[in-house]
């Protein structure tokens, strides 16, 4: 540890308290977020790193009840599209909670802005950076979010034309994530999707080589057995 750079012993084991103890929240109880407390989160976000310095997050509140529900049933429709999609596996994935839109605080839609053709630093090879950076905006929200007592949760089940349909979208702008946001009862003691056995968290030694990549074969992460001691 660096004394003169690093945080308190007690601020860092928060740090870290955060990381693992965020989830991805489906379960919401009745409540609000302060305006305050949601532009904490906000701009938790907005400091996020992007690549360039391109900061292509938006974000739209969804306050509107109607465009809320519309939203859900988007949510819905995809669902059942995504459960055919699985096959063997769709009756469990249609037990799963995957979404509360119309049950949270609040809700947000995450996106990348129009124009990000013009952005070339450090997109020239590898433009999905700029999806990237969003996800890093999202994260830090998460984080905020889960050390200020608030769940949320990231829905990707949904069409993107008709999101941006629904949020008049100009050209070139995409959604990215549906998240909702808001008061809990508790928080999961482990990912929601382990818990119902529907995945489980691979050993962090699968993931990491040394000067090449990783020679085991990658697992899907699937839980079809008994957690390796």
């Amino acid at each position: 540890m660096d004394p003169q750079n690093a945080f308190t012993p007690a601020e860092t084991a928060a740090v870290y308290r955060a990381i693992h103890e965020r989830r991805d929240m489906r379960h919401f109880v009745p409540g609000t977020v302060p305006p305050d407390q949601l532009a904490r989160l906000i701009d938790a976000a907005h400091h996020a790193p992007s690549v360039g310095f391109m900061q292509p997050w938006r974000f739209v509140r969804v306050t509107d009840g109607d465009m809320r529900r519309r939203l859900h049933a988007l949510v819905e429709a995809e669902r059942r599209l995504t459960a055919e999609a699985l096959g063997e596996r769709g009756d469990a994935f249609m037990q799963l909670k995957v979404q509360g839109v119309l049950d949270s605080a609040e809700v947000l839609v995450a996106g990348l802005m129009e124009g990000r053709e013009a952005h070339v630093f450090g997109r020239r090879t590898l433009p999905e950076m700029d999806l990237a950076s969003v996800a890093c905006a999202i994260q830090n929200m998460w984080l905020a979010a889960r050390a200020e007592g608030l769940g949320l949760g990231w829905v990707s089940l949904f069409s993107v034309a008709d999101v941006q349909r629904l949020l008049g979208m100009p050209e070139g702008a995409r959604p990215v994530a549906i998240l909702c946001l808001g008061p809990v009862e508790r928080f999961y003691d482990a990912p929601m999707l382990q818990t119902e056995g529907w995945a489980r968290r691979q050993p962090v030694e699968r993931c990491l080589a040394e000067n090449r990549w990783p020679s085991a074969p990658a697992e899907t992460g699937r839980a079809t057995g008994p957690e390796p001691v």
